[in-house]
């Protein structure tokens, strides 16, 4: 019989790639109420951007991710118009999303 995931479970059996950073690795669970600082690419300088922004969850940037369809120079340009983030910091932090959706939905 097959059991559908709970999507509150974190993610046991994700591959993750060589280059995948811890805090990539952290990210892929649920994101309940996690800061957008949780979000790789994303330290305090831009956070703190994000936050006077409007944008002080994950869940806030990755509605914004979708509200753009998942598109990444869409996403890489809302990024740097929004906190100033450079292109390897918003590809870190769309790279981070689109996984996460792509396991979550």
């Amino acid at each position: 019989m097959d059991r559908k995931r709970n999507v509150k479970e974190p993610i046991r059996n994700h591959v993750f790639a060589p280059t995948d950073t811890q805090k990539q690795r952290d990210f892929m669970e649920p994101m309940r109420n996690k800061l957008v600082t949780k979000l790789p690419g994303v330290g305090e300088t831009l956070g703190a951007r994000l936050s006077d922004a409007g944008y002080q969850k994950a869940s806030q940037v990755y509605g914004q991710y979708l509200a753009l369809d998942q598109n990444k120079e869409q996403f890489d340009n809302w990024m740097k118009s929004t906190c100033n983030a450079i292109k390897s910091q918003s590809s870190e932090c769309f790279k981070c999303l689109d996984e996460w959706n792509n396991h979550f939905n």
